[in-house]
């Protein structure tokens, strides 16, 4: 198949890309939003200063309105590729992003403004919870193969982990448990069929390796919403933020395979994990006032810093060579 990126290629595609604006882009979202409550949690453990964290808010809701707005305009012009879109075995996963980006921005604005808070956790909440019945049923009524399977499979399911977090400070426990006890199980059932895909079937393509990175994810988030249901830093707590840390040793032991990469948007699957174990262990440092657990969120956080940079600036750099939005 020929290079759909090349110089040659990329002349011959129509001069109006919001056809193939990718429901992916809210990735980027996610990923923000993951570095900004970190760097809003390193305001308040480490000094960072809150013109660092001030400046992501006005960022990442900026570029979530852009994106929401841009994949609005495609749904209204282009409805049936966002509806081929809705029904692609891979693709069908990456619509939960933008309910888990709102949920990510609850978060951030809990601390703002929890008006805006509570509207984005309950929109967010409730349509995570509609894309989860929805790839379910995807799952169950199709005849998927193996090799549709990916970590990213992990999002719609998993990330309803994340409805807790944010929605301690307006729901009680029977709410947040409900969310919390359907990501956790199907946590264990996707991690077991996703290993079983990488160790015992073909290679992901190149495009999905990034998204190895989502492992660190379910874990490290699932930990903060563990102590935001029960305020106890106990052996649950620290099993899943251990689990949390030896995902993110293992994908950073095998960064041979992540570079020489070619940029996809899928990159943006390396940010929010990071981001994700970071304010982990900063909240497990804000609890246990342990300096190993302060050492390792400063490390995460400047990790996480760096990749979210590269990214971004690579990110700038195709959408400048209109290498994005563009058919594969």
């Amino acid at each position: 198949m020929a290079d759909l990126h090349t110089p040659e290629n990329v002349e011959a595609i129509p001069g109006n890309r919001l056809q193939f604006f990718p429901i992916m882009m809210f990735a980027i979202t996610m990923g923000l939003s993951g570095l900004t409550i970190a760097y809003m949690k390193a305001s308040e453990l480490f000094g960072f200063p809150h013109l660092i964290s001030c400046s992501m808010v006005w960022l990442v809701t900026g570029v979530f309105i852009l994106i929401a707005l841009g994949y609005l305009a495609k749904l209204i012009r282009y409805p049936q590729e966002v509806k081929a879109e809705f029904n692609h075995p891979v693709r069908i996963n990456f619509f939960a992003a933008s309910t888990i980006s709102m949920l990510l921005l609850a978060i951030i604005y809990l601390e703002i403004d929890r008006r805006i808070a509570f509207w984005l956790w309950a929109v967010g909440a409730s349509g995570h919870l509609f894309f989860t019945l929805n790839t379910l049923s995807f799952w169950i009524n199709r005849n998927l193969e193996i090799q549709h399977s990916n970590p990213a499979w992990f999002i719609p399911i998993v990330g309803n982990i994340i409805v807790p977090v944010a929605g301690s400070a307006f729901v009680g426990n029977e709410i947040l448990v409900f969310f919390f006890a359907i990501g956790f199980f199907f946590w264990i059932v996707m991690t077991a069929i996703i290993f079983n895909r990488i160790i015992f079937h073909h290679q992901m393509a190149a495009k999905f390796t990034p998204t190895l990175f989502i492992f660190i994810a379910p874990p490290a988030v699932g930990m903060i919403a563990y102590y935001k249901i029960t305020k106890s830093f106990d052996f649950m707590t620290m099993t899943l933020l251990d689990l949390g840390i030896f995902f993110t040793f293992l994908v950073l032991f095998m960064v041979r395979n992540f570079i020489g990469l070619r940029f996809f948007i899928s990159w943006w699957a390396f940010t929010f994990p990071l981001a994700a174990v970071t304010i982990a262990t900063m909240l497990a440092y804000h609890v246990t006032h342990l300096m190993l657990y302060r050492w390792l969120a400063l490390i995460f956080l400047a990790l996480a810093t760096l990749v979210v940079g590269i990214v971004a600036w690579q990110t700038l750099r195709h959408m400048v060579k209109k290498e994005i939005c563009v058919m594969e």
